[in-house]
């Protein structure tokens, strides 16, 4: 099992003739991932040679859904089309969208995610790794050669965060790993994915990882107290940070008391979560709550 990609997930590329794009587009089909096409508006009908795959290039994202079936859209386009891109996405009916892409303002962040809610399309991101089931399929940028198939469900704001804990734990493995973002506004929350792991039957403990700045932890949280039975372990991201200062993600930056680790840990912490004060601590926490030290 696994949440919300599995090897039975069609995917489509928004912009997978892009430098970005075709390299990691190679690196998700040598994963696994059922690609089914590419989108360019001024390359459809063309295709791509991948090694030995050939990628067609459909002028639109309806196009490419019809044609394939696709249920799932990697956007990897500039910060200026990112938005045109996922409402394109989003009104075509796909089920997910996992935008790769950093540096898109606030407020399209703000208007593609609430309009891609709206029609009923989960976005991962922005700004974010992407997510993967490893040995079934990989949505974005996450090396798929640093964890194995296993009974860890992992969430993170940071992307070498993700891959750290990963390569951490790949003795043991993992359900799934979704990446959401570290900016402030994003698609799918830890929430989000606790309520998904939650109900996965194959995923035993959850990894949640976060950072300074902002209530999303927090939140979780207090979600995690009236929601979530099985063993959570947490890492919180930003304890040296200084006040005031953007710290690597848009959205991790401390201002007075609000968003700071050690508020942040002590919520976790006060609802039964167990808080690494280092990602190797981390994972020798969900080892001993796996019993396995």
């Amino acid at each position: 099992m696994a949440i919300y990609l599995t090897k039975e997930s069609k995917v489509l590329v928004q912009g997978m003739t892009g430098g970005e794009g075709m390299k990691h587009t190679r690196r998700m089909l040598a994963a696994g991932t059922n690609i089914v096409g590419g989108v360019n508006p001024r390359k459809a009908g063309r295709t791509v040679d991948f090694d030995d795959r050939a990628v067609p290039v459909f002028g639109s994202v309806v196009d490419g859904m019809r044609s394939t079936g696709a249920d799932v859209s990697v956007v990897f386009v500039p910060p200026a089309f990112a938005k045109a891109a996922v409402i394109e996405a989003a009104d075509a009916g796909i089920g997910l969208a996992v935008v790769i892409t950093e540096g898109i303002p606030v407020h399209d962040s703000v208007a593609f995610t609430a309009y891609a809610r709206s029609k009923g399309t989960r976005i991962i991101g922005p700004n974010c790794p992407g997510l993967i089931t490893p040995g079934q399929a990989n949505a974005g940028i996450i090396p798929a050669d640093i964890a194995k198939p296993g009974r860890i469900g992992l969430v993170s704001k940071s992307g070498t965060l993700t891959y750290q804990l990963m390569y951490e734990l790949r003795d043991i493995g993992f359900s799934t790993c979704v990446g959401i973002g570290g900016d402030p506004v994003v698609g799918t929350s830890h929430i989000d994915c606790l309520a998904a792991f939650q109900d996965d039957p194959d995923t035993e403990l959850i990894v949640l990882i976060g950072e300074i700045g902002g209530d999303a932890e927090e939140r979780a949280a207090a979600y995690i107290r009236d929601h979530v039975t099985k063993p959570v372990v947490g890492y919180i991201a930003g304890f040296t940070a200084p006040e005031g200062k953007t710290m690597g993600h848009a959205g991790a930056i401390v201002s007075g008391s609000s968003g700071t680790a050690a508020a942040k840990k002590e919520a976790l912490e006060a609802v039964g979560v167990k808080v690494g004060s280092t990602p190797t601590e981390t994972a020798r926490l969900v080892l001993d709550r796996l019993n396995l030290r």
